[in-house]
């Protein structure tokens, strides 16, 4: 490259350098005594948030996945065909609905023969005491006959229950899983036709850090979100809390109980949940008020006109705001636009106020307005 067309480009770049510090001095130049016009320090143009009292809740996350809270395997007590099936998939029964027969001719012959037996034991024994009344029998022979009738009545009790056993029902309220078998099916004992749940409320296990593990106790309402229903929220409380840290983990399982009346979640649906340890009234700003600079925290307070840096100390955040702890009382106007041109001690040019802190999340980014 000539000499020539050296000169040119450093001449280009020190044109360039020197604009460009020109204009930061205009824009962020940090000395009060920078002159403007009149010879004053330029107002920053900035929007105003009052900082205001809020009930925060102080929050613990963790996941977990349902169950109901009673759950068994529908099954037979004995072999046989089955004759008659009502299992609906997902259909709601009673305790004591029939939820499935199984042939039970053999079993009501049975019955029937040994009612018959109980009956002429009956009938024999009436007729001994009767003739005992005249000593036309011995004791023995009573006796005798009274063992018989208690055999053949015991007979009749195990047919009974042998014919029960055909018929399996409902043990309790409760929703009916799938099932693979047909009327006809043979089944043997112990073999499982279905589940049934109890989904009028389910119970969750999680984890939770032992940080926290002063702060849970039975009773404490928690909130589950499933993806499945993203506009529902489900409320329901501590069930139990165990009394182990594990080691591992450093993480200690809790037990919870939602309602769940009309079935709506299912045995094994994976949950988002939010445990509340406490709420009280904090003051809040929104988010955009605060400035992290290293490890100082600050607001900017309008004073008169004035913006005044102060040293604050946060706390929880949720919903665009943000509790402050320390340097701040309620009714302090805090800047929360406009917050790269404002120096401590320099005025500013308020364009808005008494924003509602509450409404921080769409409050912007603290860019000034242009």
């Amino acid at each position: 490259m000539s000499v020539f067309r050296q000169l040119i480009v450093l001449a280009v770049l020190g044109g360039l350098a020197y604009g460009g510090y020109g204009y930061w001095r205009s824009e962020y130049a940090t000395d009060p005594g920078a002159a403007q016009g009149d010879g004053g320090p330029r107002a920053a143009t900035v929007e105003l948030a009052t900082a205001e009292t809020r009930v925060m809740q102080r929050t613990v996350e963790a996941v977990g996945t349902t169950r109901a809270r009673r759950s068994i395997e529908i099954v037979p007590e004995t072999d046989g065909r089955l004759v008659a099936l009502d299992i609906a998939p997902g259909s709601r029964v009673k305790k004591g609905d029939v939820l499935a027969r199984l042939d039970d001719s053999i079993q009501r012959s049975d019955l029937t023969e040994a009612e018959a037996v109980l009956k002429e034991q009956s009938s024999t024994l009436d007729r001994l005491r009767q003739l005992r009344r005249t000593n036309a029998v011995s004791v023995a022979a009573v006796e005798e006959a009274v063992a018989r009738r208690a055999e053949a009545q015991a007979r009749v009790e195990r047919a009974q229950r042998r014919l029960d056993d055909r018929v399996i029902t409902a043990p309790f309220d409760g929703v009916v899983g799938l099932t693979t078998y047909d009327v006809g099916a043979r089944v043997t004992e112990g073999e499982v036709l279905a589940r049934l749940d109890d989904l009028s409320e389910v119970e969750v296990e999680f984890g939770l850090p032992e940080t926290v593990f002063a702060q849970v106790a039975r009773g404490q309402k928690i909130i589950a979100h499933a993806a499945a229903f993203p506009d529902r929220r489900f409320e329901g409380t501590i069930s139990e809390v165990d009394s182990r840290i594990d080691p591992v983990s450093r993480s200690f399982l809790t037990r919870a109980l939602i309602p769940n009346r009309d079935s709506t979640l299912p045995a094994g649906m994976f949950l988002s949940l939010t445990l509340v340890l406490d709420e009280a009234e904090r003051i809040v700003v929104p988010e955009e008020a605060i400035v992290f600079q290293a490890a100082q925290t600050y607001v900017f307070v309008a004073e008169d006109g004035i913006a005044r840096r102060r040293a604050v100390e946060t706390g929880q955040r949720r919903d665009g705001v943000i509790a402050v702890t320390s340097g701040l009382v309620v009714g302090d106007e805090v800047v929360v636009r406009g917050l790269q041109r404002v120096r401590d001690g320099a005025p500013i040019d308020i364009l808005a106020r008494d924003r509602d802190a509450t409404a921080g999340d769409d409050a912007g980014t603290g860019e000034a307005p242009t």
